[in-house]
């Protein structure tokens, strides 16, 4: 049983790395297509400035609530869960 606690252990700890890898790099993508949304929508306002800046945030607020709770359940939840059910199946069947 103790094996079965430090392999969760590692796994939640690799799961925590990917999470926040994949945190960064979706919201970093998400960021650049609305900043190309906001430079096809104001041609003349293209370029760093105080509303795209706005725009920009606005807009992520509501992104990152969402990507948090789907990221949590693919990246933490699920392998875990994967590994539990197997090492049952495999053992006690």
């Amino acid at each position: 049983m103790l094996a079965l606690l430090r392999l969760i252990g590692l796994v939640l700890a690799v799961e925590l790395i990917f999470y926040f890898l994949l945190t960064v790099y979706i919201r970093s993508t998400r960021r650049e297509a609305l900043e190309k949304e906001w430079d096809r929508r104001h041609p003349e306002k293209a370029g760093n400035s105080p509303e795209r800046r706005e725009f920009i945030r606005r807009s992520m607020i509501g992104f990152s609530k969402s990507l948090r709770a789907r990221l949590v359940a693919l990246v933490l939840v699920l392998p875990v869960v994967a590994i539990v059910v197997i090492i049952v199946l495999v053992n006690y069947n």
